[in-house]
């Protein structure tokens, strides 16, 4: 006598076959009806509709533009050099971390939750600093107004974390690993 076949648990249907093979066929490729894109299409799109409202200046070269697009917003190498610095010393700390603070929400790069410490590592450029930052000879229509949306808007981000009860460190790109570690223990310790 022989045995019934065996079906298995999970049989794909055809639609699922067809369905698996039309993806596999178009990977790579844009779909076409649908309004995904990537987000360096998003993001391209957004410069060209600012660049032609005036809002944000032309690329000098190709090189500056590939060159400006490639900046982070978080995990620069004097941010990450610290975390190490920090981590090595056995301090637990969270990243890039959204706070609430007051009626705004601050992303400081480094968070020690529990003793209610903010700590943001600024680049000299970006955030103006008194020793190293300097203006910038192309496009300073753009940017000198840009560069002070940037320092008053660390004004307001301090402001708000400190009424809310915590302890902000601010740690030039420049400083040393050490002296920003010093800081940091301090602000933790009081």
């Amino acid at each position: 006598m022989a045995k019934p076949p065996v079906e298995p648990l999970f049989q794909e249907s055809d639609t699922s076959t067809r369905q698996k093979q039309r993806r596999s066929s178009q990977a790579g490729t844009p779909r076409t009806g649908t309004t995904s894109r990537s987000a360096a299409e998003v993001a391209a799109g957004r410069r060209a509709r600012a660049r032609s409202e005036g809002r944000h200046p032309a690329p000098t070269t190709e090189g500056r533009s590939r060159n400006m697009q490639a900046i982070r917003r978080a995990n620069t190498k004097p941010e990450v050099a610290l975390r190490s610095a920090l981590h090595r010393l056995g301090y637990r700390f969270r990243k890039d971390l959204r706070v609430s603070a007051g009626d705004r929400w601050v992303r400081p790069d480094i968070v020690f939750t529990r003793m209610r410490v903010a700590v943001f590592v600024d680049g000299c450029f970006w955030h103006a600093c008194p020793e190293h930052g300097r203006q910038p000879g192309v496009n300073q229509w753009y940017w000198s107004p840009k560069l002070a949306r940037n320092v008053a808007r660390d004004r307001q981000n301090d402001n708000a974390l400190l009424q809310d009860g915590w302890r902000v460190v601010r740690i030039w790109e420049h400083v040393s690993i050490e002296a920003a570690v010093d800081l940091i223990r301090d602000a933790i310790d009081k």
